[in-house]
């Protein structure tokens, strides 16, 4: 059973256009998060999702100077980038990962991850309740449930967001879900969606220490030791998608970004 980790990147953010590259201590965003997947346990391959655009030329230069796997496909239908870019890999599970998530935390993806490879989940996730810090959010999902999305949803937020059709379809797909251990942190807001969001991150990860990426504990640990980074950012706009009645009653509301 090949896992492999899948990031959607682009270029054209509607808040913060090119924030995946922007310039993180020293390294961009999209080094970050991919450097944190591959330290996932049990993935076999990390692979960057991008679209055919040419304004996301840059991101496939980036990962072909990196080494890492790179597909392009649609700007606007991302379930049907990601179900071709894990056929390019021979995916038989899927991580879905965003490359805005430069604090990911490698454990509780592999948390997630294993919940489809040894729990026998068609989905899993750490999103059903929503417990983790914004920006530590993972799925991941069987082959065989994503093809089942990208052959029937005809919805377009379906399309654009990848997981609903699935999400929604609990009788069809066994649904399972990783919960933080700790209270409260589900309004900790450490994803990259505004400027705001780079001051904050770049304050954080100047404070850390040691090698490879952060564990959330660590992140935990300067924020409780200097509140006052939690301001930066506490008031910044999100972009969150809208959804209908329908979706709301199949999953709830989340804080999600549209299409990258």
């Amino acid at each position: 059973m090949t896992s492999v980790a899948i990031i959607q990147a682009r270029m054209g953010s509607t808040r913060l256009p090119g924030k995946v590259l922007m310039d993180l201590h020293g390294r961009p965003v999209l080094e970050w998060t991919t450097t944190a997947a591959q330290a996932i346990p049990g993935l076999e391959k990390v692979m960057v999702a991008t679209t055919n655009q040419t304004s996301d030329d840059a991101i496939a230069q980036w990962c072909g100077e990196k080494g890492v796997a790179c597909y392009r496909g649609p700007e606007t239908d991302v379930l049907a980038r990601y179900q071709q870019a894990a056929a390019a890999a021979a995916a038989d599970v899927i991580l879905r990962l965003t490359a805005d998530c430069p604090l990911m935390d490698p454990k509780v993806c592999g948390e997630v991850l294993m919940l489809v490879t040894r729990a026998g989940a068609d989905y899993a996730s750490n999103l059903e309740p929503r417990s983790w810090p914004d920006g530590l959010d993972c799925e991941a999902f069987t082959a065989a449930a994503l093809n089942a999305a990208a052959e029937e949803a005809a919805h377009p937020s379906d399309r654009e967001h990848v997981t609903p059709f699935i999400r929604k379809n609990r009788s069809r797909f066994r649904h399972l879900n990783v919960t933080c251990p700790l209270p409260g942190l589900e309004h900790e807001l450490w994803t990259l969606d505004n400027p705001e969001d780079l001051e904050f991150l770049s304050r954080v990860v100047a404070r850390l220490s040691g090698e490879g990426p952060p564990s959330y504990l660590d992140v935990i640990r300067i924020l409780d030791e200097t509140p006052a980074l939690r301001d930066i950012n506490k008031n910044a706009a999100r972009t969150n998608f809208v959804l209908s009645a329908e979706d709301i009653a199949g999953f709830g509301h989340e804080r999600s970004k549209i299409l990258l």
